[in-house]
C-alpha cells in the first residue's frame, strides 16, 4: 500500500492531521475560482482553463452531481486553519485502474500538504474503494508533483506521453506513474 489512512468516513470525508478532504459545495466556488485563476496552477493541470472565474467554478461544481460516486470522487482539500486550499480527485479508468489528480493554490505549495492529501486519498482508494491500481501523471516541467507522488509510493512507468493542457492550449510531455496495492 502506498500510504496509511489515518481516518475515513466512507460516505463524506477523509481527515488527516492538518486536512479535511470533503465533497466540495457551491459555497467553495469563489475560493476555488480564486486559487485556480493562477496560470502557474492552471498550467500544471490538464483540465483547468485560464483565466478561471466564479462561473467556471460554479459550472464545474454543478457538473459533479452528474457523475456517479462509484466512478469518480472529488474532494475539496480544506486546511483546518486556512480553509480550502485546492482539489483532489479519483476517476475509475477501467475495472482495475483509477487515476489520481490534484492541485493546490500556489500559496500552499512546498508545505507537504499535497503529499498529505494525496497519501490519504490514495489509501482511501485502496482501503475503502477496493482499488488495486492507481495511476497518475505530471507534466515534465512540474517535477514537484512527481516528488509528491514518489513520497506516497508511486513509481515511474518509464512512459512519457503528450497530454493536452486546456490552459496552455497545447500538449506537453507528461510522465506516467503507478501505485499498486
Amino acid at each position: 500500500m502506498c500510504a496509511a489512512l489515518s481516518a475515513a468516513d466512507i460516505d463524506q470525508s477523509i481527515t488527516t492531521d492538518r486536512l479535511i478532504l470533503r465533497p466540495p459545495t457551491m459555497d467553495d466556488a469563489w475560493r476555488i475560482a480564486d486559487l485556480a485563476n493562477d496560470y502557474g496552477v492552471a498550467s500544471m493541470t490538464s483540465l483547468i482553463p485560464h483565466p478561471y472565474g466564479y462561473d467556471d467554478a460554479a459550472e464545474f461544481l454543478s457538473s459533479l452531481n452528474a457523475k456517479p460516486l462509484s466512478q469518480s470522487r472529488l474532494f475539496a482539500i480544506e486546511h483546518r486553519a486556512f480553509g480550502v486550499l485546492g482539489m483532489i480527485g479519483l476517476t475509475r479508468k477501467d475495472q482495475f485502474a483509477t487515476e489520481l489528480g490534484y492541485w493546490l493554490g500556489r500559496t500552499f505549495w512546498g508545505r507537504g500538504l499535497a503529499t498529505e492529501a494525496a497519501g490519504a486519498v490514495t489509501a482511501w482508494a485502496f482501503d475503502v474503494w477496493g482499488r488495486r491500481v492507481i495511476l497518475a501523471s505530471h507534466f515534465a516541467d512540474n517535477p514537484a508533483s512527481g516528488r509528491v507522488l514518489i513520497k506516497i509510493g508511486f513509481l515511474y512507468t518509464g512512459e512519457v506521453r503528450p497530454l493536452y493542457s486546456v490552459s496552455r492550449k497545447e500538449s506537453a510531455s507528461a510522465r506516467m506513474m503507478i501505485c499498486l496495492t
